[in-house]
């Protein structure tokens, strides 16, 4: 797919010949009269921006701001006039790529616009090798105890057979974690891996968002679109939280595992599958009333079930270390230490919500927030109220963070505050994110 290329100069003769020449460079390209069309346009995704400088009504320094803080990745290089050189000093202290001065060699142009589209897809890739590095120690499945190194085991035994799996366990038992590691160490790591959240299924489009539409089977989306189902072709499909899966899909859900086929919603051909189904749930479908047997029974190819912190006790200061120490490099704090005496009084925790409630506990100790000389979870009415609300702010801010990977425009838009005030409360609490 070749790199899309946005252009934006006020001069049509000199945008022509711009478009002119990058488009018989073999890049797709696109020309813009002004910069506020240009900024319009961004939801195009273009892979660059080529700009003039100075520019009636918005300028190219106006625009590259507003482009760095809508799309910070992208690359933006600069054209200026002579005379324009210590304003093209500014820009790239403002995040431009590069600037090149008029009147400049075309062949120039190209190997500046090569290179800013190579130096962008190194700092993809290792943006992706930095999550995924992220991801798994997030998804490390830690522990010494005879519990954890019976259900590592069988985890990796079960990724080396493509057998249907049920994993049960109690809330928080990482449930989702042990289906991604299956997934991981299987022969289908290299194919997508797809999660659906039953209770989540939207009861109206249910059936469009597992199993797809065909073009104009619906009246408001024109366009085919592959279902969830669909997409995990190649790979693994998780249905959690599967008690609470709509009776209304189920007997199609079955038809589909059976038959190891799929047909979107409008059409007739039902296209081959290839997928696992790994099923979450937190409680004996067997039991659960509405839930068909038949379907049970498909996706019942064999169970695992995860262990809970009152079996693995002799784990949970190793755990709470590491989740401890995620969260500190994540907001940029010290490693926090783990003395004895913690790591004595978190082995007598009961943790009815599992690693679900050490996580959270953990980055709050490693943020400042947690009562290491308390045997009991954070709770409401052991501190005063304005202690109480600061940190449950505190929490939810780095939660939010967290959620948006540090993007903190984004994450003020979430939290509904203006960015401001998202970075003086983040200065108040110590949380800064990595640069």
């Amino acid at each position: 797919m070749t790199a899309r290329i946005h252009i934006v100069d006020d001069d049509d003769d000199h945008l022509t010949a711009l478009c002119d020449l990058v488009d018989a460079a073999g890049y797709t390209v696109q020309g813009f009269a002004d910069a506020r069309a240009a900024l319009d346009a961004l939801d195009r995704q273009p892979d660059l921006l080529l700009s003039d400088l100075r520019m009636p009504g918005m300028d190219g320094m106006a625009l590259l701001t507003q482009v760095k803080r809508q799309m910070p990745a992208l690359p933006v290089i600069m054209l200026t006039g002579h005379g324009d050189v210590i304003h093209a000093v500014g820009a790239m202290r403002a995040g431009a790529e590069d600037f090149l001065e008029k009147p400049y060699d075309s062949d120039h142009l190209l190997q500046v616009i090569r290179r800013a589209l190579q130096t962008r897809a190194t700092r993809a890739e290792l943006a992706r090798l930095q999550q995924v590095v992220a991801e798994r120690a997030e998804t490390s499945i830690l522990g010494t105890s005879r519990a954890m190194r019976g259900f590592r085991d069988r985890i990796d035994a079960l990724a080396r057979v493509d057998l249907d799996v049920i994993i049960t366990g109690e809330t928080g038992t990482g449930k989702d974690l042990a289906a991604r590691a299956i997934h991981a160490a299987s022969a289908r790591a290299e194919g997508p891996f797809v999660a659906i959240n039953s209770a989540a299924l939207p009861e109206a489009m249910a059936e469009t968002v597992l199993f797809g539409h065909a073009a104009g089977a619906l009246s408001h989306d024109r366009e085919g679109r592959a279902g969830k189902i669909e997409a995990a072709h190649g790979g693994t499909l998780m249905l959690d939280e599967a008690e609470a899966m709509p009776s209304a899909i189920q007997a199609k859900l079955l038809r589909v595992l059976q038959e190891r086929m799929v047909e979107r919603i409008g059409e007739t051909t039902p296209r081959p599958l290839d997928i696992r189904v790994i099923t979450t749930t937190k409680t004996n479908l067997r039991q659960v009333e509405g839930f068909r047997g038949d379907l049970y029974f498909r996706l019942a190819g064999t169970e695992l079930t995860t262990p809970t912190l009152r079996e693995a006790g002799e784990d949970v200061p190793l755990i709470f270390s590491h989740y401890a120490q995620l969260a500190a490099r994540r907001y940029g704090r010290p490693d926090p230490d783990m003395p004895w005496g913690l790591r004595q009084k978190l082995k007598q925790r009961a943790w009815p919500g599992n690693v679900r409630e050490l996580k959270v506990d953990a980055e709050a100790y490693a943020l400042g927030f947690f009562d290491a000389t308390s045997t009991e979870s954070i709770a409401p009415g052991r501190q005063p109220l304005a202690q109480r609300v600061a940190e449950f702010e505190a929490r939810e801010i780095a939660s939010v963070l967290d959620m948006h990977r540090g993007n903190t425009l984004r994450a003020a838009e979430t939290l509904g505050i203006p960015r401001r005030t998202l970075n003086d409360k983040m200065r108040r609490y110590g949380l800064q994110t990595e640069a």
